[in-house]
């Protein structure tokens, strides 16, 4: 079995049992064990989690290596199901077997890789300056983590210095896309976590102090809707049909390659509900299980729906404070809106963790009013019977609200939300919709609003309850996203 030479760092290719200790002191790239060992730290090039080596030629996972190696073994031609262009990350690497593979060639895994020989000094020297790189700021991470705090039990989340988000085992895996050389990023975001070095410009930042307000008293036929006026007197942008389908077709295509799951696939499972000894089993979970599972599930749609934000057109020329604001303030409205997508309005339940679940599943958490309201929006919203384009356009137009506070350039949102709405208007016409569903539509803002209150009013008050739990167990996206106090305002353990 091992006669054959060892191709890669870590793992033996045809020795899968083969210990790294095993290895020879210096393989085909030249590097010495314990320079394979430092590698280690940084995260798989594909998927971001904790990478094993350099595997065909590049620091990957144990996962993403073995994945390559199948595909190269079978030739096999994988199709994808969405648009060639799906989310890469480690939840989502098992989803789409095409742009899994698509990615590994991208940053150059090859067969070939283990016949190029020892590395190149400039080769070595890159890999170099980024262990260094990565140890650094693994030390960073370090001295900011208060003496015997616990670990974090749950996968880490971040919105990195370019507006993207990530999904890791540890926090290292998202220093990649950080600004490189040094250089700092635009004032919004100047460390791992938005809210730990808040800027001038960000400081202060109440997006919870937002209140829902009446929206729907406006003079019919004015063309205009609360949210989306313009403050500065100037007239709605001209937009020729062409513009609008153009604008339309962009953000249904954005929509469709960032939703978490398939609408067919979420049909098919509308009979999986959970079973009474199951639907016990969450009901009976400690209070801060459930709300540390819950927190874990959020967050991850609202990786989907940053994702979604960054391919709309004209949302990546927004200045980086604005893309941050509008994030903060829209993210859970989006998932909300999406959430009619994963429920079943005839059983009353909702994709969760698997099957589909009733109030009842949630009793733990302690807030019935509030899933007692978020069933109730989305039991409304699934009664409008929206198509995939309109729930797409509407997600849209909630995200770019142009009313938010601490814009900076608030004119230029206006007009790219006032375009949104002419594209909602444009394709709920095109679809025959009856009069007045856009009015039904932009009054689910202040439903909205006031649901994404209530759910920050609940987490303060369990935060003030269990304060460890959530500076250490809650993923710091969910920490960033609903609370710019929670990593200033914990006490410091002496």
């Amino acid at each position: 079995c091992c006669s054959t030479p060892v191709q890669e760092t870590g793992m033996d290719e045809t020795c899968p049992h083969m210990p790294v200790s095993s290895v020879p002191a210096k393989s085909h790239t030249g590097l010495s064990a314990v320079e394979h060992s430092q590698i280690e730290i940084i995260p798989c090039k594909i998927c971001g989690d904790k990478s094993s080596g350099i595997h065909y030629g590049v620091i990957t996972c144990e996962g993403c290596k073995g994945f390559f190696r199948r595909s190269q073994q079978s030739n096999a031609a994988y199709s994808c199901p969405r648009q060639k262009n799906c989310l890469i990350d480690r939840t989502s690497r098992n989803r789409c077997q095409h742009c899994r593979l698509q990615k590994c060639l991208a940053v150059g895994m090859s067969r070939d890789a283990v016949k190029f020989g020892r590395m190149s000094k400039k080769q070595r020297d890159s890999l170099y300056a980024e262990v260094q790189k990565h140890r650094l700021q693994q030390a960073q991470r370090d001295h900011q983590q208060q003496p015997g705090e616990a670990e974090p039990l749950t996968p880490t989340y971040g919105l990195s210095a370019n507006g993207l988000t990530e999904l890791h085992d540890d926090l290292s895996g998202y220093m990649d896309s950080h600004t490189p050389d040094g250089s700092k990023p635009d004032s919004a975001v100047s460390s791992f976590y938005l809210d730990i070095q808040p800027s001038p410009d960000q400081s202060g930042l109440d997006i919870n102090g937002i209140k829902p307000e009446p929206i729907c008293d406006f003079a019919p036929g004015s063309g205009f809707f609360p949210y989306c006026s313009f403050t500065n007197g100037e007239t709605s942008p001209t937009v020729s049909m062409a513009e609008l389908e153009h604008l339309a077709q962009n953000i249904s295509k954005s929509h469709m390659e960032t939703c978490q799951y398939l609408r067919e696939e979420l049909q098919q499972m509308t009979w999986q509900a959970f079973l009474q000894e199951e639907m016990e089993s969450y009901q009976t979970k400690p209070r801060e299980v459930m709300w540390q599972l819950c927190a874990i599930k959020i967050t991850e749609a609202i990786q989907y729906v940053v994702e979604f934000a960054k391919r709309i057109d004209g949302f990546m020329e927004l200045c980086q404070n604005d893309q941050i604001v509008l994030l903060k303030a829209g993210s859970l409205e989006v998932v909300f809106v999406r959430m009619c997508r994963a429920f079943d309005s005839q059983n009353n339940t909702v994709y969760f963790d698997g099957k589909y679940a009733g109030p009842d599943v949630f009793k733990s958490l302690g807030c019935d009013d509030l899933i007692s309201s978020v069933f109730e929006f989305g039991k409304n919203l699934c009664s409008m019977h929206l198509s995939e384009d309109e729930i797409a356009l509407f997600s849209a137009f909630v995200l770019m609200s142009a009313d938010r506070s601490w814009l900076q350039e608030k004119v230029k949102v206006e007009k790219l939300q006032q375009k949104i709405q002419l594209a909602l208007q444009h394709v709920l016409q095109k679809n025959h919709r009856e009069d007045g569903i856009l009015t039904k539509l932009i009054c689910k803002v202040s439903t909205l609003r006031a649901l994404c209150s209530r759910h920050t009013e609940k987490l303060t008050a369990f935060k003030a309850i269990y304060p460890d739990i959530v500076r250490s167990h809650f993923p710091p996206l969910y920490k960033e996203l609903f609370g710019s106090d929670f990593e200033q305002s914990m006490p410091i353990d002496g």
